[in-house]
């Protein structure tokens, strides 16, 4: 695997991106909380079993394990959940993915405080033009939607301070669990609260066409276990703070990812602000490329 290591973070974008292509095909078809303890129950469901077997020769205490529910009730549940809920009730899509583009900076700070990660002025500089790079990305979308207020873009906020503090507690508290094991104790953390926001808030009603099915099995094998699987490797390797960067290349992936499957135009602010965005992360993740935090 360390072979292929220095191709993850690019495997990761694009598998992350596919991401809200595959919500775009199911979405039609499900509320979003329903949705997702589907999704949340499948991949728990292939997982466990991996889990149990690994557990024979990795032993995890009771404390680790819940450390990783925990942020996996974090990273999947609070972060996907709030994304979906203000989309679903009218947030912007541009507004959403804006909101988003606030994460590597957020867990950069978070990151500075819980792990004593250190940052360079190169690194924030990285960092602002990464994020002025996704708000050229998703400027075309901008004003467009529904009206939004307080009860679609308080989610929205919520959603990307959980991610940024769920990757953090997973560095924090679960660096030393297997991964196979961390990862099903996430996903058991993430499937109670999605199950009973889909019975409290939701008619969890599902119209089962082929185009779920795809979707919901695509987004599970390839996101909740292939993308999350990376995403873990890459904190347990490197600073949360510089993996957290690799997001702002997300936007762009999925425009072009719209252009080719939808199309959906891409505009020349698009593609400066990939640009941008590309920058922003090369500069970002190099300067802590030369000092990455001992014990990973």
């Amino acid at each position: 695997m360390s072979r292929l290591l220095p191709l993850f973070p690019a495997f990761f974008v694009l598998l992350w991106s596919t991401g809200f292509v595959g919500a775009r095909y199911a979405m039609p078809h499900a509320e979003p909380f329903t949705f997702l303890s589907l999704r949340y129950a499948l991949a728990l469901a292939i997982l466990l079993p991996v889990a149990l077997w690994a557990a024979r020769t990795h032993r995890a205490g009771l404390p680790a394990l819940a450390h990783a529910a925990f942020a996996g009730s974090l990273i999947h549940a609070a972060y996907l959940g709030g994304v979906f809920f203000a989309v679903r009730h009218g947030l912007p899509a541009g507004i959403a993915a804006l909101v988003a583009g606030l994460q590597p900076l957020i867990t950069a700070v978070i990151a500075h405080g819980l792990l004593s990660e250190r940052l360079e002025r190169r690194h924030w500089i990285g960092l602002a033009v990464g994020l002025g790079g996704v708000a050229l990305v998703v400027a075309p979308k901008l004003g467009t939607g529904a009206a939004f207020g307080p009860a679609t873009l308080v989610p929205a906020v919520v959603a990307v301070i959980a991610i940024s503090l769920g990757t953090v507690w997973q560095k924090r508290f679960v660096g030393t669990v297997d991964l196979r094991i961390g990862t099903a104790a996430q996903y058991a953390g993430a499937l109670l609260p999605t199950l009973m926001a889909a019975f409290f808030f939701e008619t969890r009603a599902i119209d089962w066409t082929p185009q779920f099915v795809l979707a919901l099995v695509w987004l599970t094998l390839a996101l909740s276990i292939g993308a999350v699987f990376l995403l873990l490797v890459l904190i347990r390797r490197g600073a949360v703070s510089r993996v957290a960067s690799l997001m702002y290349l997300v936007p762009g992936v999925t425009a072009v990812m719209g252009f080719v499957l939808f199309g959906e135009t891409l505009q020349p602010v698009q593609i400066l602000g990939m640009a941008l965005a590309a920058g922003g992360v090369a500069v970002a993740t190099g300067a802590l490329g030369r000092r990455a935090p001992r014990g990973t």
